[in-house]
């Protein structure tokens, strides 16, 4: 996986703090917006793959609170992004979903009866949406009035749609856009009523990405005529780009507040407005600063308790995240700011907020990795305590076990398919992972005593064994924990040599390398056991990738980062022929590769060396996939490696990983951003002849009808197999390498157009001698898979 870059929080815009990019995993994004009401608090749950949108109701009873409801839109399906945004007042809530309708999105409208029961009573739709434009990713609501944006709208410029209720239901009244909008601006990323300025309605705009990403907050006031007129636009002293000025907006008895989240170097502040009736102009009276919280992001969320002003700060307390509260002095300024006690194992505590009463809502959007929680939080004279811990109702899919599911007319149970049955499936809650863990890379172990076939699949917490000796019958033995005081990341690599599997992990901090005698598989007891690790290689911290030579007895760690010896995230050489005394052998870079001028390497196969090239004949060569190249280096003298060649290809975007042929002839290549990059029109593997490893030559580039992104390929004899991420596995015959021919797929990720992007199979192990191909899908599970004889597909 590449080190692509996304935003952390919330709404936050992609020029914020960034971390390296996870791909893109099932996740619920529980409490990514709340809200509160009379005695009920609202938590939405709006992007679970596998199940509706949800909003959940909770209400006290007896001092405890309780789940009382869970709304689902009328028409729910899958996906729907319900409770992206919500909103409530009295007896009203209003709740956006972005993908519903062919992602032309909606804003449900619930009414509560007088049994305290919510019901659906309208479904605004504005009467120009079109496809994509994903009305509903924020709302607003003061009595009648209502407001719903897109961002997509006008080429992601934005728009802030208004609905007004009268006797005969809910009208469209106006529609709300910048004076000197400009694509991609996202106009409607936050929105607001404003209220007390001389009986004037008033509203209020941000458009995060303005001004590359500086951002803008815009007022709407409605005139005598029932029009609505852009008033200002909100400035902001000493905000430059990256502030992100405009990303949540909110307002008080008249007053503005504007949070910029990037302001001052991640800081954050929160910037107060008012309005001079005599003048009609609007001026900053006050700027709201956290107490010390470098890179906080202070200003992700806002609320109001009584006469004060809660800010969050979900990056400060080094990510476990701070609420401040921030209240008014004798003269009426906003002077006196308390950071109030964040509870004990939070992420991300204030990525939202809302008021009720002496109860605080707050939600950790990201924590779960992704799943999201909130704690129902008491207040009394500053004091704040944990009333209750609430997450969603995590739904994924079931496992398959038992009986082969054949593949029939394009089907294996949910999954699209062609010449590939199913054996078994297992999701990842049945291997070892807690919620919102995710699986990424894997290897396969064949006992060589019993004859035994074992999977072991990498999740983000850890590695999972798995018996498929049965592959209708999987039997998961237990797990080994990530190395004590590393990060749980979303890179983890395992391969295997004498009977001993090597582990490391990127991203991780003080990961190192995990060596595991599997022998330790064969007569396990009281399954799932936590097993711990035999040996310990401490000269790398993080690694993206492993790659073994078992011809050799040699490890290689590539992608090295985080401390120990990097090699400059090149090839770091592990003498392993000890297995359990790994010790270190050397370094390779070649600065002519990599982004940096490092010689970064982001994964390899290394082979004793047997093709048609005489001279290199016995000696131990690597094919590296450096980022933006091939690279072949001879590393037979572990202390005098050379690099023997580096070349690279049209329309690049980060050359990820390949695989020999049997003859060593061919090297299979993948790319994983140039789908992304829209630099070609579907899936694409590149074909080097590499007869001469000194000269390696593009001999052609296979361009699938799908436009997944592919991820690890490896062949076996003619047959080549790619885990192409939301396609799922891909077989192709080989047999003549300059014309790859598709003959069979698997999808793992059965919702959502085959499009490029971070989903669905992450890699697969071809080479048990039984024919069941293991495949790992990021937030599906863990896949059995048994390809059919070779037939062309249609």
């Amino acid at each position: 996986m590449t080190r692509s870059r996304v935003p952390v929080l919330g709404a936050l815009t992609a020029a914020l703090a960034f971390v390296l990019a996870a791909p893109t995993v099932t996740a619920q994004n529980f409490a990514s917006a709340v809200a509160s009401g009379d005695h009920e608090l609202y938590v939405g749950e709006p992007l679970n793959e596998y199940a509706p949108g949800a909003v959940y109701v909770y209400r006290a009873t007896g001092g405890t609170w309780k789940l009382a409801a869970t709304l689902h839109a009328g028409d729910a399906s899958n996906n729907d992004h319900f409770g992206r945004a919500i909103a409530v007042d009295g007896a009203t809530m209003l709740v956006g979903a972005t993908t519903v309708d062919g992602e032309r999105g909606a804003a449900y409208v619930f009414t509560r009866d007088a049994s305290g029961a919510w019901k659906q009573t309208a479904k605004l739709v504005p009467s120009d949406i079109a496809a994509g434009d994903a009305v509903g990713r924020a709302v607003a609501l003061s009595g009648d009035l209502a407001l719903v944006s897109s961002l997509a709208k006008d080429s992601t410029a934005g728009v802030v749609y208004v609905f007004r209720r009268g006797a005969s239901g809910w009208k469209e009244e106006g529609t709300l856009r910048a004076d000197d909008r400009a694509a991609g601006d996202f106009f409607g990323v936050a929105v607001a009523v404003v209220n007390g300025n001389a009986g004037a309605e008033r509203v209020v705009v941000g458009a995060v990405q303005k001004d590359s990403a500086a951002g803008a907050a815009y007022v709407f006031v409605r005139d005598a005529s029932g029009q609505w007129k852009q008033e200002a636009r909100l400035l902001a002293r000493g905000v430059d780009a990256r502030a992100g000025f405009g990303d949540v907006v909110a307002a008080r008895d008249g007053e503005i507040f504007v949070s910029a989240p990037g302001a001052f170097a991640g800081t954050g502040a929160v910037f107060v407005y008012r309005h001079n009736d005599a003048t009609g102009r609007w001026t900053e009276s006050a700027r709201l600063l956290p107490v010390n919280g470098t890179s906080a992001v202070f200003g992700s969320a806002i609320a109001f308790d009584g006469d004060a002003v809660l800010v969050s700060a979900p990056r400060a307390n080094d990510g476990a995240g701070r609420i401040y509260r921030i209240e008014r002095d004798a003269s009426g300024s906003w002077s006196r700011a308390a950071a109030l006690p964040t509870p004990d194992s939070t992420t991300g505590f204030g990525g939202s907020i809302a008021v009720g009463g002496n109860v605080v809502l707050v939600g950790m959007p990201n924590a779960d990795y992704g799943e999201g929680q909130a704690l129902i939080m008491r207040t009394a004279n500053n004091s704040w305590s944990v009333a209750s811990a609430v997450h969603g109702d995590s739904k994924g899919l079931t496992s398959i076990t038992g009986k082969k599911v054949s593949c029939a007319s394009g089907k294996a149970n949910i999954f699209d398919c062609s010449n590939v049955d199913l054996l078994s499936f297992l999701p990842i809650s049945e291997i070892g992972g807690a919620r919102g863990v995710a699986l990424n890379d894997m290897w396969g172990w064949t006992d060589p005593q019993t004859g035994h076939e074992y999977a072991l699949i990498g999740r983000m917490d850890g590695t999972a064994f798995v018996d498929i000796t049965d592959a209708m019958h999987p039997r998961y033995l237990g797990s080994l924990p990530k190395t004590p005081n590393s990060q749980s990341a979303p890179w983890r690599d395992i391969k295997v040599y004498k009977n001993h599997a090597y582990v490391v992990a990127d991203g991780a901090g003080p990961h190192g390398m995990q060596v595991f005698d599997l022998t330790r598989l064969r007569d396990v007891k009281g399954v799932p056991v936590t097993f711990t690790e035999d040996a310990h290689y401490d000269r790398i911290a993080s690694a993206h990738n492993i790659v073994i030579d078992t011809a050799t007895g040699f490890a290689y760690t590539v992608g090295n980062g985080q401390g120990g010896e990097t090699c400059g995230g090149g090839l770091h050489m592990i003498d392993i022929r000890s297995p359990e005394q790994p010790t270190f052998a050397g370094c390779f870079a070649d600065p002519a590769t990599g982004r940096a001028g490092t010689g970064y390497i982001h994964d390899a196969q290394c082979v004793v060396y047997h093709g048609p090239a005489a001279k290199f004949r016995g000696r131990e060569l690597c094919f590296n996939s450096s980022e933006t190249a091939l690279g072949i280096a001879d590393v037979t003298d572990k202390k005098h490696p050379v690099a023997l060649a580096h070349v690279g290809y049209p329309n690049v975007g980060y050359t990820h990983q390949g695989w020999l042929t049997d003859d060593q002839k061919y090297f299979f290549m993948d790319d994983e951003l140039d789908e992304l990059e829209g630099q070609v029109q579907g899936t694409r593997t590149m074909v080097w002849d590499v007869s001469d490893p000194t000269d390696p030559i593009l001999v052609t580039q296979y361009v699938s009808k799908n436009r997944a992104t592919d991820h690890n390929l490896y062949i076996v004899g003619n047959t080549m197999y790619e885990s192409n991420y939301v396609s799922g596995l891909r077989v192709l015959d080989i047999s003549d390498p300059t014309h790859p021919t598709e003959i069979g797929f698997f999808d793992t990720h059965p919702v959502g157009p085959d499009e490029p992007g971070f989903a669905g199979s992450w890699s697969n192990y071809p080479f048990f001698k039984s024919g069941t191909v293991v495949v790992t899908s990021i937030g599906e599970g863990v896949f059995m898979l048994k390809p059919r004889p070779r037939q062309l597909v249609p």
